[in-house]
């Protein structure tokens, strides 16, 4: 299989996993090892601020910090669109053309004028060798090309309608999915 690095995951209904039930999941890497990637829709109710007040005025609203996944809960992943410029090259690492992620040990008034949007994630979406493949084979996920304001949505609570609606053909009426089916 191709890899998905840089791609979107997004959760088909009913996912009977809660971790990700109606989530957008933006693939970090992708490989015959495994994969790893970040939920894009989840906000926390954490304020950025009170975790990490100096990048604060960096990042993109909603500012909380975001739960990236179930998967290692206490690590952290600072996602970026930008060119960090005053950052050392080992500290930015790219995933689809100005998108990176970077280290959040940096000094932000270091980074250069040329950072767009930033967002925190604390975990992470991963999967063992062969397991995503396995749940796209299940049709668990759909997968879809990244736009540019997806990872950095001011309006994450409707992001997992908004990236299915802009897909062609049958894939675009999930976006009309009850959050409840058995309500119908």
């Amino acid at each position: 299989m191709e890899s998905l690095r840089g791609r979107l995951l997004i959760a088909a209904p009913p996912l009977v996993d809660p971790n990700f039930d109606r989530t957008v999941v933006l693939m970090l890497e992708h490989s015959d090892d495994g994969a790893l990637g970040v939920v894009l829709n989840r906000p926390s109710e954490t304020p950025l601020e009170d975790v990490l007040p100096e990048w604060r005025t960096l990042a993109t609203e909603p500012t909380q910090v975001f739960v990236g996944g179930p998967v290692s809960p206490d690590s952290v992943i600072a996602l970026v669109r930008g060119t960090p410029l005053g950052t050392p090259l080992e500290s930015f690492v790219p995933i689809l053309e100005d998108l990176g992620t970077i280290d959040l040990a940096l000094d932000p008034l270091d980074l250069g004028a040329a950072l767009d949007d930033l967002r925190v994630f604390v975990g992470y979406a991963g999967w063992g060798a062969g397991q995503l493949e396995g749940e796209l084979d299940a049709d668990a996920w759909f997968v879809a090309d990244l736009e540019r304001t997806d990872p950095f949505s001011t309006a994450p609570e409707t992001l997992w309608r908004t990236v299915l609606r802009r897909q062609r053909g049958r894939l675009a009426m999930f976006a009309n999915y009850p959050a409840d089916a058995g309500a119908n």
